[in-house]
Order: structure tokens, then sequence, then C-alpha cells
């Protein structure tokens, strides 16, 4: 006797129920178009246009594009003739401004000979030059010696056994000088560090765990200047 979950009878549908069901239809990804106009030069985006309008003219895929090619004809026309007008304005002002510079530069010349005579017709008369209509330069004076660093922070550095430190620059300043001393100071426990440029400097190889003092001063064509106040920091 056949029963309700007898292979091969039929249910009530006209499909065996324990017949398995065909898979299903894969769905078809649509393709997107890929223009990328944004990343094109003037040129490449000319290029492109005109190779899209050549490949989609006559194409039975395509009866009716929108825009008309005709009327991406007459885009791609007044794109590529205003394009040609930019570049030439671009090169008529370039070649302009090569004329401006050239008569810029001669007219400099002309005035720096000009200044020549002057100081020789006045022996350096500073008011007869004045009367010309040129200025006259300062007296040059010898540098004087640096002024004392001010400022001075010392901080833990990015490393272990090592700290940083900063200052004001110095005007005239051309090195700064830098010792370093262990806690607790004395007349023998200054050290010299390595001279630097900018007025800022990294301090390696220090003791972690100690207390390390700084001073700092500014050198300058016409001698040192004085040591600042101290600043100090526990090395990490």
């Amino acid at each position: 006797m056949a029963s309700y979950d007898t292979p091969g009878v039929l249910y009530d549908t006209g499909v065996l129920y324990d017949d398995v069901p065909p898979p299903p239809t894969p769905r078809k990804k649509m393709a997107k178009v890929k223009l990328n106009l944004a990343s094109l030069s003037d040129a490449a985006t000319l290029q492109l246009a005109n190779a899209i309008k050549t490949a989609m003219t006559g194409n039975a895929n395509y009866t009716t594009p929108v825009p008309a090619l005709t009327a991406v004809g007459t885009l791609i026309t007044t794109a590529q003739t205003k394009v040609n007008d930019s570049a030439a304005a671009q090169l008529a002002a370039k070649m302009k401004t090569d004329d401006k510079n050239a008569a810029m530069d001669a007219l400099r010349a002309g005035l720096t000979q000009l200044s020549s005579y002057v100081e020789a017709a006045s022996a350096g008369d500073a008011v007869k030059i004045q009367s010309a209509g040129m200025d006259v330069k300062a007296a040059s004076t010898p540098g004087g010696v640096p002024a004392q660093v001010v400022n001075l922070a010392v901080a833990v550095g990015d490393n272990d056994g090592e700290l940083d430190a900063q200052w004001d620059p110095v005007p005239g300043a051309k090195t700064y000088e830098i010792l370093a001393s262990p806690d607790p100071i004395n007349s023998n426990s200054w050290v010299n560090k390595p001279t630097v440029t900018k007025s800022k400097t990294v301090l390696p190889g220090l003791t972690s765990g100690q207390r390390v003092h700084i001073r700092v001063r500014a050198v300058a064509a016409a001698g040192q200047g004085p040591w600042c106040d101290p600043g100090s920091k526990i090395v990490p």
C-alpha cells in the first residue's frame, strides 16, 4: 500500500514528491560604464570623445543615442577650438612676460650703472646721493656678542636615556654650545655635548633615572654669549 512519503507516488501537483528541484537560473550582472573623466587631461578627454563617437557611428547596438552623435560632434569641435585658443593665449602671455622681464632687467642694469656714476660724482657725500633720489646704505657695524639664551625647556625624549632641550633663538647666533651635568652639580661635573646650529637638541646616552642639568650659550662671530640658567629633568 502506497503511503504519503512513498517514493515515486504523485502528491497533487503532477510533480513527484521526492524530485530534486532544478537549480535557480543565475541572474546576469549588469556592467557599468567607466570613463574616469576627472582624471583625464583635456587632450586625453578629446581623444576619448572622438574614439567613442567613431565607435558608436553606425553601431546597430545604439540606434538612438542621447545626446545625438551630431550633438556630441559639435561639443567636441567646440571644446577643441577652446583648447587651441587657450594654448595660443598662454603662449602669447608667456612671450609678453618674457618681454617684460627682459625690459625690467635692462632697467635694473641701467639704474645700477647710474648709481655707480652718482657715487663717483658725489664723492660719497650722503646729502648729494640723496639729492639724486637714491637712498644711502647704512654703515656696517661689527656684530656684537650674542645675548643670553632664555626660555630653556628640558623634556623627556622619545627613547630611554634621552632628553630633549629647546630654547628661544638668539639673534646673530651661528651655533649653540651645550653642557650637561648629573645631579648634584659641581665645578667638574659639566660635560660638553655636540654643538648645534638650531635652537634645539636631543641628548641621547644618558643614565635612566638620574636627574641631569643642562645649560646652553649662543656663539656668534664676535664671541660667546653668557650661559643660560640651567634646566633639568629626570632621564627616562
